[in-house]
């Protein structure tokens, strides 16, 4: 496919507004719960970072494919893993390091292991360095066929699943991880690998909308292990444990639902963008150019919250959140009509 895929520019571009509604309002007192991150259950906030690796998962299978017709696989596979690498240089930069030493005694105490021990917890393993870790891992099998990627997703799940039962959701909350932490590339796969085959099947819509029914009840039923739990954007009665749909621990079960969440989604834009030929500009723009999207959104944020205290009244908080959205996509926008793509 040579032509854009107006389905995916609109998904991803729902993604990015989707995003900038959650990080900008989820702060406020006065907003409604479910537009904020509580780890303990999935909320409508939880379900916008899967649709992130949902569209990079269709992205990276089309490039793959035509990169390998074009120049052959070696070739393909490099570029993939130099593209990966970059990634994660750029997330480095955007969130940097874990440790802060205000005296050049405290970073010779620490010696190289201890830099390395401490450095690399939370801070840097946030949406950029968790897609380019992400990719890399399923690259060995997002050219391959279904059964294959399937598979992977499968195995890549228990074995997370095995892990955090022996060690790693204990660990995790010690450390105080973002998005999975460290090893939340076993399920980031999972929304990611969903992607790849929404790019197979992007002519069935109705199969996208079965299969993510499907993985949205499979990922409740995994959260349920030790009991019903509330329906999804419901909060809990009980604390949480391995089983929860947890952003934070990166748990089978939230990348199950969200994996199933974004396939159900992707199946409704399919249907409106590519058969009905509706959308709209805004989705159009932004997801042409979402990465530009990504890092304008924290700068933008950086100038309006200052004026929006948490504990504003609703109406103000909208009021704020309609310049910085505003301003954000005017950015976008106008790095898109001089043909502006940042893209790695």
């Amino acid at each position: 496919m040579n032509q854009r895929i107006r389905s995916m520019d609109q998904f991803r571009g729902y993604t990015v507004a989707g995003m900038f509604l959650v990080n900008f309002l989820g702060g406020f007192a006065a907003v409604h719960p479910v537009l904020k991150h509580h780890n303990n259950y999935c909320s409508y906030a939880d379900t916008i970072m899967p649709g992130f690796f949902f569209a990079v998962g269709f992205a990276l299978r089309l490039v793959l494919l035509r990169n390998i017709a074009a120049s052959g696989s070696r070739t393909a596979y490099r570029k993939a893993v130099w593209r990966s690498l970059a990634l994660i240089l750029l997330g480095v930069v955007v969130y940097h390091l874990d440790g802060r030493y205000r005296t050049w005694q405290e970073l010779v105490n620490l010696g190289w292991w201890g830099f390395v021990q401490t450095s690399f917890w939370r801070e840097p393993f946030q949406a950029l360095v968790h897609i380019a870790v992400t990719s890399l891992w399923i690259l060995p099998v997002v050219a391959r066929g279904v059964r294959a990627r399937v598979a992977w997703a499968v195995a890549s799940g228990l074995l997370h699943l095995s892990l955090s039962a022996w060690f790693w959701y204990d660990l995790l909350h010690e450390k105080r991880v973002i998005d999975g932490g460290p090893l939340g590339f076993l399920t980031w796969c999972l929304p990611m690998l969903a992607g790849s085959l929404a790019y197979d099947y992007v002519i069935a819509p109705s199969r996208l909308a079965v299969w993510g029914a499907v993985a949205m009840g499979a990922g409740y039923l995994i959260s349920s292990v030790n009991g019903w739990a509330p329906l999804p954007f419901w909060p809990p009665d009980a604390p949480p444990d391995l089983w929860t749909m947890s952003q934070r621990a990166g748990s089978l079960s939230y990348h199950t639902f969200g994996a199933g969440f974004s396939l159900t989604l992707y199946a409704g834009f399919v249907w409106l963008v590519d058969r009905h030929y509706l959308g709209h500009s805004v989705f159009e723009n932004l997801g042409q150019n979402a990465l530009a999207g990504y890092l304008i959104h924290s700068l933008i944020d950086d100038v309006v919250k200052p004026f929006a205290p948490k504990d504003s009244p609703l109406w103000w908080a909208l009021a704020m959140f309609s310049i910085y959205f505003y301003l954000s996509y005017r950015f976008v926008r106008y790095l898109n009509e001089h043909k502006h793509y940042l893209r790695l």
